[in-house]
């Protein structure tokens, strides 16, 4: 009898462990793989209502990653922009219009924004999910493309002398939820472009994300306990299928790698990644940092929760980091006969709203007396040349 209990007692605790890593095996392709969310005519209307809330301008923006995947998304201006871009970043098996809320008060902020729909996501290409680890080198080329789209509209000022945007962003920031907060988070420890980084609800790293799940995204301790297995075949296999040390997918690491300011916010009621995850991130962080607990809110709902208090936060944020520096616009030498290379940044300063200094308005007009354009130069100067 006693030998029988013992042998069930066994069974008992060696049986969940074993049904943990079959399942850990298992699930590992649909982590890589998650539903997409197709952008369909429906939601693009719906996101173009709200852009004609705040008068804004949409533009088709596609970007190549570095592997050759087509990424997609959007450019969105405001009527009367800031010069900062923020890059927004859309959760696990969702698209770009799931930041349609945050990308509609930032624009009435005067921010541009960036939607792009992540590899594997949406309307962009890509075999696999990876979490960061591809992703944020596809931010870099998503900021190359930026500054030089930019940098060709610039070129068309001079060539045409046509009224234009700034020439290069003034600054870039990031804004994320979920699976986007750690992209952003990932993405700005690899480029110092990124300035800023507010981050809803992210993952601490893939093995901490695995132990939730684990526990039936109620009882972490069981999943690093009697259902560890789970994140360990989880891993393996994952690791396998992709090449990638899934490990080192980790917005904890990326924190700690490289300073940068960081807004964190969780939701208290947070099944799907706790707030443990996200006071890991912040107890790692190394450079300026806040952390928002949101009372109540459930995952990523922090602005449907609490919209004027999200914006209250996230806005003097940006400004924050947002301040005028010595040299804010690109100067591109201007092709007119006699012009100068200040030219252009009048132009910038113009469509910025920054008003120019009487000393710039003399070398405007003697711009303009050495044949430039007027209308591309000068126009909206106090005094006509």
């Amino acid at each position: 009898m006693r030998r029988r209990l013992i042998r069930v007692a066994a069974i008992l605790l060696v049986l969940p462990s074993l049904l943990a890593a079959v399942a850990g095996w298992l699930v590992a392709p649909w982590y890589l793989h998650p539903i997409r969310r197709e952008l369909t005519p429906d939601l693009v209307r719906e996101a173009d209502a709200s852009f004609a809330v705040t008068h804004s301008q949409r533009e088709d923006f596609d970007v190549s990653a570095p592997d050759g995947v087509r990424l997609r998304g959007w450019k969105v201006t405001p009527p009367r922009p800031n010069g900062s871009w923020v890059l927004l970043f859309h959760g696990v098996a969702d698209n770009r219009v799931g930041v349609i809320g945050q990308s509609e008060f930032l624009l009435r902020a005067g921010y541009s924004v960036v939607m792009m729909d992540a590899r594997k996501h949406g309307a962009s290409e890509g075999p696999l999910a990876t979490y960061g680890w591809l992703e944020r080198n596809d931010t870099k080329a998503v900021i190359d493309a930026l500054n030089s789209d930019l940098q060709q509209r610039c070129a068309a000022i001079q060539r045409h002398g046509a009224v234009g945007p700034v020439c290069a962003p003034n600054h870039i920031f990031a804004l994320g939820e979920s699976m986007g907060a750690g992209i952003a988070l990932q993405s700005a420890a690899a480029d110092p472009r990124i300035e800023a980084v507010v981050a809803e609800a992210s993952f601490a790293n893939l093995s901490e994300a695995a132990h939730d799940y684990a526990g039936f995204r109620k009882y972490p301790w069981l999943g690093k306990t009697l259902l560890r297995p789970f994140a360990w075949t989880l891993l393996y296999r994952g690791e396998k299928l992709t090449g990638f040390p899934l490990a080192n997918i980790s917005p904890v690491k990326a924190v700690a790698s490289r300073t940068f300011p960081v807004l964190l916010i969780c939701d208290e009621n947070d099944d799907a990644l706790p707030c443990r995850h996200t006071k890991m991130i912040y107890n790692a962080a190394r450079g300026p940092k806040q952390l928002w607990v949101v009372p109540g809110a459930y995952h990523t709902a922090a602005l449907g929760f609490y919209p004027q208090e999200f914006q209250r936060r996230v806005l003097p944020f940006f400004k924050t980091y947002a301040k005028p520096s010595a040299s804010p616009f690109m100067v591109l030498p201007h092709a007119c006969p006699g012009g100068r290379p200040e030219t252009l940044k009048f132009i910038a300063k113009r469509d910025a709203g920054v008003k120019r200094s009487e000393g710039e308005e003399r070398r405007c007009r003697r711009a303009f007396d050495a044949g430039c354009s007027r209308r591309s130069i000068c126009k909206g100067s106090r005094t006509p040349p």
